[in-house]
């Protein structure tokens, strides 16, 4: 083959199988290993390689022989050392090197051979791509042509020559499909088989309107408007409720498009199943009157314990809520996740004259509604007998009706508050350290009544009191547990005594640690008393008494009275100060010995104001004199 045909064949393969080069190359040089084995018998256990050219076509083996000086015994595994050195120089008889062994007539055997083998690896290649693509494609709509019809379903040919299957159930009933009609279907599933891929496909599946309307809507598309729920029936019809990302946005109108125009397209895709947009609404009561459309809603009451909604619609829109065969009914209990009860006015106003009746409680809040009660009962009886009924009287059951449902509806919230309240305080009564405490810690509870609650699942002792104050039945109906076992359970948690709780140690700062913070660096500003307060420091019973008067704030009124310096200090009180709080307990020590007749030294300090300087200094003074008198010389 010439070098551009190879070339030309060769991308040609490449192109119509879908593969990358190098898979393709790969197979092909993987195939002509095979063959060259089988055409000169060579062992599993040497290495062989081949190399293609994807130009020429033309396909070179290597293979591992052995180094020898003399002459070849099998030329399959050995090679002269003259041969080898063209490849590796400083290759030496016994070492293993790999040389060119491409056989003579290789071409032509190796096309035989290798046949088989590239197109397994072909195939194989096509298989893993086709997995790999449409597991990407899962949840996606895609396109294909009709192939087969059967019994089991519908075979469409897709991309990459992929084959899907739509089970007749994934089908839209009464849809008729024909041999080579090109349809469009949601991928539900891809699985790994032994032909290749298996690829679910369904037009029925709600996420085949979710992908139809992404593709008709721009805004659906683009996140401006979200779909919130999707209930359908296929071939007959379905409810979407969607809402809008962006302030001043109309979702409904979105979809529904100009004319109707994107919605019609979606409907006659879908086999015209007729399709009801809704708006979403986070109020369950608007949500579900919106819901039931196209009926008009008189009243929807909620019961959050058993997550019902009563709905109340008029006469003539009990049918139309209803739907056929009950079908809007049970679309719009999907959308809303709640179940629903539609109820005639009519027989609402029954219901609600009943529960009044009956309810002492309920007539003592309700005074209005007691008081149209004989009205009610008049126009129901005249209904009962065929009897028209005017307007005015279909508004006054309104009322009524509403006025009674409304209340049971915050008497049976109320009611719940206070199961609540009464759960908590239970709660609240017992012990922290009981639902910690193994059931198996109870060392007075019988073996038997000890495995009969640990099969039913009590596991900690605060479980089982919480039950037991809760709802005693609940204990009481396990199988096995009688009066005696109740008495023994009861008996054994009186007996057990809780650990006290241990409080944290709180950290409280030492009084020497709050003098510290107190502001010191005002005084210490003026560095000459710093030196007095560390150098003479006072008796015991002056030291609180000078502390107190150095952490004292100046006040406003001391500014005026009196000169105060810079560092805050007013200098009236220093200069009133006695001499005797600055001297030293060496003084009250010379005293002490002159009384024992012994001769000491006096010393103490004064403070005067150093007009040159402009602040307050300390003096050391001595006295001349021998007199022990105060009023001495200094």
């Amino acid at each position: 083959m010439a070098k551009n045909d190879f070339a030309l064949a060769f991308n040609e393969v490449l192109e119509e199988k879908q593969l990358e080069k190098d898979i393709v190359v790969s197979a092909i040089e993987s195939a002509m290993v095979s063959a060259y084995r089988r055409a000169v018998s060579a062992s599993a256990a040497q290495h062989v390689e081949a190399k293609l050219d994807p130009e020429t076509g033309h396909v070179t083996v290597y293979a591992e022989k052995e180094v020898v000086e003399d002459s070849i015994i099998d030329d399959r595994t050995e090679v002269l050392v003259d041969e080898a050195r063209k490849v590796n120089p400083e290759c030496q008889p016994g070492d293993m090197v790999i040389v060119e062994s491409t056989p003579a007539d290789f071409g032509r055997v190796a096309a035989q051979t290798a046949r088989q083998v590239i197109q397994q690896r072909i195939r194989e290649a096509e298989r893993s791509n086709q997995m790999e693509y449409y597991q990407r494609q899962e949840g996606e709509i895609v396109s294909g042509l009709v192939q087969a019809i059967n019994a089991q379903g519908i075979t469409i040919g897709l991309e990459m020559k992929a084959e899907g299957t739509m089970p007749n159930n994934q089908r839209i009933p009464g849809e008729r499909l024909k041999l080579h009609d090109r349809v469009r279907a949601v991928v539900i599933e891809v699985k790994d088989g032994n032909r290749g891929p298996q690829i679910i496909l369904s037009r029925a599946h709600r996420n085949f309107l979710r992908r139809l309307m992404e593709n008709e809507v721009p805004e659906i598309y683009h996140g401006i408007v979200e779909i919130r729920a999707i209930s359908r029936e296929p071939g007959a019809r379905a409810k979407v409720a969607v809402s809008a990302t962006q302030p001043g946005i109309d979702p409904v109108g979105a979809c529904v498009g100009q004319k109707g125009v994107r919605i019609q397209a979606i409907v006659k895709e879908l086999h015209d199943e007729k399709i009801d947009i809704i708006l979403w609404d986070a109020d369950p009561v608007e949500y579900i009157s919106k819901a039931i459309s196209p009926a008009k809603v008189s009243g929807v009451y909620l019961s959050e314990e058993e997550r019902t909604a009563t709905v109340v619609v008029g006469e003539d829109q009990l049918s139309l809520a209803i739907g056929r065969d009950g079908q809007n009914a049970r679309l719009a209990a999907k959308l809303t996740n709640w179940r629903i009860d539609i109820k005639s006015l009519v027989e609402a106003a029954g219901d609600s004259l009943a529960k009044l009746q009956g309810d002492a409680e309920l007539q003592a809040l309700l005074k209005p509604a007691v008081e149209v009660i004989p009205q009610v009962e008049d126009i129901l009886a005249r209904k009962a007998e065929g009897r028209p009924i005017n307007p005015e009287e279909y508004e006054v059951i309104t009322k009524f009706v509403d006025r009674v449902e409304r209340r049971m509806v915050l008497a049976r919230e109320e009611a719940a508050r206070e199961e609540d309240e009464r759960i908590s305080a239970i709660r609240a009564e017992i012990p922290e350290a009981a639902f910690s405490m193994s059931l198996g810690s109870i060392t007075t509870l019988k073996e038997h009544t000890f495995n009969i609650l640990t099969e039913a699942g009590y596991e900690t002792v605060g479980q089982l009191m919480f039950d037991l104050k809760t709802d005693e039945n609940k204990v009481l109906g396990l199988p096995g547990i009688g009066a005696k076992a109740l008495q023994n359970i009861d008996e054994s948690l009186a007996s057990i005594t809780y650990p006290e709780p241990v409080a944290e140690p709180v950290a409280e700062e030492p009084a020497a640690a709050v003098i510290e913070e107190a502001p010191v660096a005002e005084v210490s500003a003026v560095e000459p008393v710093a030196e007095v307060a560390t150098a003479v420091e006072p008796s015991a019973a002056e030291k609180p008494a000078e502390k107190k008067k150095e952490k004292r704030p100046v006040a406003a009124e001391e500014e005026e009275d009196g000169e105060v310096s810079k560092d805050g200090v007013n200098l009236d009180e220093l200069f009133q100060m006695k001499p005797e709080m600055f001297q030293t307990e060496d003084g009250a020590d010379d005293d002490a010995d002159k009384k024992k007749g012994k001769k000491g030294k006096k010393k103490s300090v004064a403070l005067e104001f150093d007009e040159d300087l402009g602040e307050v200094v300390s003096r050391k003074k001595h006295k001349r004199g021998d007199g022990d008198s105060e009023g001495g010389d200094w």
